[in-house]
């Protein structure tokens, strides 16, 4: 009795199952319902008839590409999926490979080191079991028998449902109109088809980049920046977006925030005037604001982050360092080596390790937000010099997970630190709260309200001596968590009131809450604005206006 390896009915019909579920898997958490298994995938049948049809070699060549372009397309929907849940846009294989090693460290953070070890040898596992699955069920079907005849029939039959799929594709990118409805989709031949002109509008758009990078009217001019007198401070508040202004879970609570901090910093003898930008970013990536603000680029991507440092373009911090100022930088998320950041204008570069921090981390936040300001101070502006600050800080404190978020102490008690580690201590850990969006929300809705909180009482702290203070968000929370599908940060300036009284041509809102329906503006304007604003006109290429044209 010999064993027979013919395909039976079962085999073919558990074999069409695995392509099928490959095919219709969605790329987008919208799409991820019960509706999505009644797709028909136009490339199914296209794929059964191809392997019906070949034989031999070709039929060897034909499952090797299947498996590894299914498998690839598969990751690819994942990693859509995962950027889409993150940061609202999909992913893009030329610019956002490098975010796998934050990714993993993001992780890290949220639910330790061996879980984020198992979860990742889970991914590749389940990669090379796609490809497995591929291999086998295109297999299945490649054996099944038929005579000589039926070859050229499949061929066919193949060749009709491949143009049913292009036209699909083309009505589903608007490229034309179709007569009549297609019973289905080619939902995966479009992601991959999508995907390669992403790539390669990508490089388009790069070497168009560092062309750009490359033409800065401010390149070499003395004497900008030269109406300020004091230190300025550009502060960065980790995940504050447009949500906080206008979503009311939200709004009830930052609002009220808000409109205390302007009576209280009024009484104090400051002026104040806020307006909306459009970030390059949402739900993550605060390097890529940092950079468009800096650069005066439109910074969206990986890929444009690193032609930026290539480009050798003046950041707002060169201008700075070359009119007079001592810049620094305050990064208390950078926990690892930063070699870009000698790129980018700074004298002093002080990440997380440099900024004697004794108490507990919060989870994947490293410290406070007022322990970073206090460590501003002690740091960099307590030292004597001639020269005023021009310095970054990045708050971490309303980064994800949100949970503990730290209380206000006296900014005498600050210390080391330690005075924090009782509130490090409290609350459920991040893999409970993220069981319950709701809670996740509550905790976000918190932490936003203490980093305005401390920003506001920092300004107050030094009223008798005010600094100009840029405060603005990095970008807006994700769009599960913001209620709010924009990609608009608020943007407060802060200081004595004959350099507020300069922006005034801005347009925006006098006090600390913008204007309900303010436009955005784009975030790379903001250093070319500050730059014409606060210097003399002497030192001005041109005006403005006229190079916008």
């Amino acid at each position: 009795m010999t064993f027979s390896i013919r395909p039976t009915a079962v085999r073919l019909l558990v074999a069409a199952l695995i392509l099928h579920v490959l095919l219709i898997q969605p790329n987008h958490p919208g799409a991820f319902t019960w509706q999505a298994l009644r797709l028909f995938a136009l490339e199914l049948p296209v794929i059964l008839l191809l392997l019906i049809a070949a034989r031999g070699r070709f039929a060897t060549a034909l499952r090797v590409v299947l498996s590894v372009s299914l498998t690839v397309i598969a990751v690819l929907k994942s990693a859509d999926f995962a950027m889409f849940t993150a940061f609202a846009r999909g992913f893009n294989p030329v610019a956002d490979l490098v975010l796998i090693d934050a990714g993993l460290r993001l992780l890290t953070g949220a639910i330790g080191v061996l879980p984020a070890i198992l979860a990742a040898l889970g991914a590749i596992a389940a990669t090379a079991l796609i490809g497995w699955a591929v291999w086998w069920a295109t297999g299945v079907w490649a054996a099944v028998p038929r005579p000589r005849w039926a070859a050229g029939t499949a061929g066919l039959g193949a060749a009709v449902f491949a143009m049913l799929a292009v036209a699909e594709i083309g009505l589903a990118l608007g490229r034309w109109s179709l007569p009549f409805t297609p019973p289905g989709a080619a939902f995966t031949a479009r992601v991959g088809y999508e995907r390669a002109l992403l790539a390669r509008q990508t490089v388009i758009d790069l070497r168009a980049f560092r062309i750009a990078a490359r033409e800065d009217p401010y390149a070499d001019r003395a004497g900008l920046l030269n109406r300020i007198d004091r230190d300025v401070l550009v502060v960065f508040v980790e995940s504050y977006g447009r949500t906080s202004l206008d979503t009311p879970f939200y709004a009830d609570l930052h609002r009220q925030t808000l409109r205390r901090s302007e009576a209280e910093l009024r009484e104090l003898g400051y002026a104040m005037a806020s307006g909306v930008l459009s970030a390059p970013t949402r739900g993550g990536q605060s390097w890529l604001s940092h950079a468009t603000f800096a650069n005066g680029l439109w910074v969206n991507d990986q890929t444009r982050y690193g032609a930026m440092l290539a480009s050798g373009r003046e950041t707002l911090f060169h201008i700075a360092a070359r009119s007079g100022f001592r810049t620094a930088t305050v990064m208390p998320q950078i926990t690892l080596d930063w070699p870009e950041s000698d790129v980018m204008g700074f004298d002093t570069v002080l990440a997380a390790k440099d900024l004697g921090y004794e108490g507990a981390a919060f989870n994947w936040v490293t410290m406070p937000d007022q322990f970073t300001f206090a460590a501003l101070d002690r740091l960099v502006r307590a030292p004597a010099g001639d020269a005023p600050i021009f310095a970054q800080l990045a708050l971490g404190s309303s980064h994800a997970p949100w949970t503990p978020v730290p209380e206000l102490v006296e900014w005498e008690r600050v210390g080391d630190g330690r005075i924090f580690n009782e509130m490090a201590a409290t609350g459920d850990p991040p893999d409970v709260v993220w069981r319950d969006r709701e809670r996740v929300r509550e905790q976000y809705r918190k932490a936003i309200d203490y980093a305005l909180s401390t920003v506001f009482s920092y300004a107050a702290l030094h009223a008798e001596d005010p600094p100009l203070m840029i405060v603005l968000g990095d970008h807006q929370a994700a769009d599960f968590i913001a209620l709010d599908d924009r990609a608009d940060v608020p943007i407060h300036i802060i200081g004595p009131p004959d350099l507020i009284a300069q922006v005034a041509g801005w347009g925006w809102q006098d006090g600390l809450i913008p204007e309900k329906d303010a436009s955005a503006l784009p975030m790379d304007r903001m250093r070319d604005v500050l730059i014409e604003t606060f210097s003399k006109p002497a030192a001005l290429p041109s005006p403005l206006s006229e190079r916008a044209k």
